[in-house]
């Protein structure tokens, strides 16, 4: 998406991780459907690394206009990666593929776009939550989720992580 120096917007490194999380995603393709188990004793599949990808830019996003609005950011009561859905077991397609092409990068655009209209917003103190810029930082951080299913190859087996 982007090779702009992230010192400009901190919100680029959002961009920086989406690019990463779809290149992994690009090898998704080949899960053989078997459940990936990392070291933080979580379950993995690509659907389910993929919602949380777009569940964390979504909510992140929200609580950045929450918070330029002057408005307290809505609770997280999301259950996040310690559940796995139903759907999270679906298999990973060339439409899923296309999907996260399409979502992933609009919404780390409105995150680049957002944080370019207010920089002198970037580190105001909002206690108790974070600065603008450590919200990017935390976001970009995304890519944690999209490495827990990892680089798939045709004939590889599920490990654990």
């Amino acid at each position: 998406m982007t090779t702009e120096n992230p010192a400009l917007n901190p919100a680029l490194l959002v961009a920086a991780s989406v690019d990463r999380c779809l290149a992994l995603a690009e090898t998704w393709l080949a899960w053989d459907g078997r459940p990936i188990l990392t070291e933080a004793d979580n379950l993995w599949t690509p659907s389910k690394a993929a919602r949380r990808i777009q569940d964390h830019l979504i909510d992140h996003l929200a609580e950045v206009e929450a918070l330029l609005a002057g408005a307290t950011p809505a609770p997280d009561t999301w259950h996040g990666r310690t559940v796995t859905l139903d759907a999270d077991w679906a298999r990973f397609t060339e439409l899923d593929l296309a999907e996260a092409r399409a979502r992933w990068p609009r919404l780390a655009q409105a995150y680049v776009n957002r944080y370019a209209t207010v920089p002198d917003a970037w580190d105001v103190p909002r206690d108790p939550n974070w600065t603008l810029r450590q919200i990017a930082e935390h976001v970009a951080d995304v890519i944690w989720y999209a490495e827990q299913v990892g680089d798939l190859r045709f004939g590889d087996s599920a490990r654990i992580r």
